[in-house]
């Protein structure tokens, strides 16, 4: 195994000694892995971000800025339109936290139509 760094033992110590930092260090990842998922789904279908862009009616610089997490306060509706045209599904995911861990409570899937 390899031996942890001095921050990577730093941050652990944080992230155990402060919940409300754990908290916010995973929604970061979260945001972060959602901008990378809908990347992965647009490159896997061979889509480029201009072809996005025309099939949802909005500009190319809007897709970057989708994908990139510039983007605030993003609607729903508009991430299910781009996973859609896109032949994907979204997930969303309820969770309750439990003292530092988290347990599932409930999944909601909004289902697609899937671009064949």
């Amino acid at each position: 195994m390899k031996k942890k760094t001095p921050f990577t033992q730093w941050f652990e110590t944080q992230l155990t000694a402060d919940p409300s930092f754990q908290r916010q260090v995973e929604e970061a990842l979260n945001e972060m892995r959602l901008e990378q998922d809908l990347v992965a789904l647009r490159e896997a279908r061979g889509v480029s971000q201009g072809q996005l862009a025309k099939a949802l009616g909005v500009s190319q610089p809007a897709i970057a800025k989708l994908e990139s997490g510039k983007a605030k306060n993003i609607e729903l509706r508009t991430l299910v339109r781009a996973v859609s045209a896109l032949g994907g599904t979204v997930r969303i995911q309820i969770t309750k936290g439990d003292m530092g861990k988290r347990k599932k409570v409930d999944t909601l899937i909004l289902r697609t139509q899937s671009a064949a």
